[in-house]
């Protein structure tokens, strides 16, 4: 992370196959967010729609070059932190994403939160610091999410990071449903 200026920590992508567990959670919490994914385009009136089943989404991102899996690992020690962020890697991009968080906080490490931020038009960004506890999954916008305004909904931008850790440990298992080139 630190070579790119990403952060302090470690992250891991995992290559193809995923590990059954990573695969399976990919591949049984797609459905329900596709139709949450086409509720937002519809709300944005755009004309794009995400497949129904994860396989679509793969197709759609092979057909783009995006060939590389991004389910992956993220690891920071005291001192470690992720920048703010969004997780693109290619033209083809899924609307949401979410986190495993595998580490108890408290006990494990702390400080470590995560954070979002999201910046709506013409108007200053709003941040939430985030602590979820060990089994706790997650679930936020990739790069951008409707909100509804006076005259309709509009496209407000996020961005996520984790704060600096204090003390010990902490792990989580980021899943992103659409591939990378």
């Amino acid at each position: 992370m630190a070579r790119f200026r990403f952060g302090v920590g470690d992250y891991k992508y995992f290559a193809a196959p995923l590990p059954p567990v990573v695969a399976d959670l990919r591949q049984h919490a797609y459905p329900p967010l596709a139709a949450i994914a086409n509720r937002w385009m519809e709300a944005l009136g755009s004309r794009d729609r995400y497949p129904d089943e994860l396989e679509g989404l793969l197709a759609r991102c092979r057909r783009a070059g995006q060939t590389k899996p991004t389910p992956l690992l993220l690891h920071y020690e005291a001192g470690g932190y992720n920048c703010l962020h969004r997780d693109l890697y290619g033209d083809v991009a899924f609307p949401l994403q979410l986190t495993a968080f595998l580490s108890r906080r408290e006990a494990d490490y702390t400080g470590g939160e995560f954070l979002l931020v999201e910046q709506r038009p013409r108007a200053q960004s709003r941040g939430m610091a985030i602590t979820p506890e060990r089994g706790e999954l997650l679930i936020f916008a990739t790069a951008e999410r409707p909100v509804r305004g006076s005259r309709g909904y509009f496209r407000a931008g996020l961005r996520h990071g984790v704060s600096r850790v204090h003390a010990g440990s902490r792990h989580t298992l980021g899943i992103i449903f659409h591939d990378a080139r």
